[in-house]
């Protein structure tokens, strides 16, 4: 069985939830839970924009493209999703990262992405 690292959030709270609808996490629990087997550490609890969907289509993977063989809809701006960490800190690094959710962010998203940044997108 597949061990889950203890749900706690960047700030060192428990972990919330990010997004039921559409399911989201690698455990598609709707909590950016993490474990060793996620390799992408699905991590950072962000809101969706047309800007960070375009991106991430453009740098290969799409996100927006409903995927029904895989009970994926597609995203849409304004939905929430656990984003893979690395994605995030890149699309920053290109100006058009997304918001995130500090308090349904993992504390696991830390180990790539400084704390800093990701207050630096924390709607206003």
């Amino acid at each position: 069985m597949i061990e889950k690292d203890p749900a706690v959030n960047v700030l060192g709270g428990a972990l919330a939830h990010c997004s039921d609808d559409p399911v989201t996490g690698f455990f598609r629990d709707g909590h950016c839970n993490t474990c060793a087997e996620d390799q992408g550490s699905h991590t950072v609890c962000a809101l969706m924009t047309a800007e960070f969907l375009a991106y991430s289509k453009y740098v290969g993977n799409d996100l927006s493209t409903p995927r029904p063989e895989f009970g994926f809809a597609g995203l849409k701006p304004g939905d929430q999703w656990c984003l893979c960490a690395a994605r995030f800190l890149q699309a920053h690094d290109e100006g058009c990262a997304p918001q995130v959710r500090l308090e349904a962010t993992h504390e696991r998203a830390l180990d790539i992405v400084p704390l800093d940044v990701l207050k630096q997108h924390v709607p206003s």
